[in-house]
């Protein structure tokens, strides 16, 4: 399949409202997937350190953000609240740009809507949103990090 036609189908993607969309000709399957809401058009984020709140565990600061041990660590002392999970396979940013603020921090109040981060995904900028209204009580993940799908992200009380 040639890349105009994957562009076709990536505008009818776009102009839709599936979530999702499989195509398959010959022995070629395309499949294109998207979060339903908002998606940046952020061009270049770059993995640049951004103030994030300090690892939740004293195991995890004690040995440097990244620590092998630190995620199994930190899902054992993440505070009780609503988790937040990647949706997706990609890198975490918690901001548009290095010169920008962070989305959220720590003991911020939110809403549902409100965005909590980015995850390029083959060079696609989504928006991570809050589903719950509350406070953020842990970031789970650094700025710059590979997350897997359904990995505890933040947790909001």
């Amino acid at each position: 399949m040639d890349l105009r036609k994957i562009k076709k189908l990536i505008d009818l993607l776009e102009e839709s409202n599936l979530a999702e969309l499989e195509i398959k000709e010959g022995e070629e399957i395309v499949r294109l997937s998207r979060i339903p809401k908002g998606m940046v058009s952020a061009l270049s984020v770059a993995p640049q350190a951004v103030q994030m709140a300090p690892p939740v565990t004293q195991a995890a600061s004690a040995s440097g953000p990244a620590a092998p041990a630190a995620p199994a660590a930190a899902e054992n002392a993440t505070p009780a609240g609503h988790t937040v999970k990647a949706p997706m396979v990609g890198t975490f940013y918690a901001s548009v740009n290095p010169e920008t603020p962070a989305y959220v921090k720590v003991g911020q109040s939110i809403k549902a809507g409100d965005t909590l981060g980015i995850i390029e995904a083959m060079k696609m900028f989504n928006q991570i949103e809050s589903d719950v209204s509350g406070t953020v009580l842990a970031i789970l993940v650094n700025n710059g990090q590979p997350v897997e799908f359904d990995e505890p992200m933040f947790v909001i009380g």
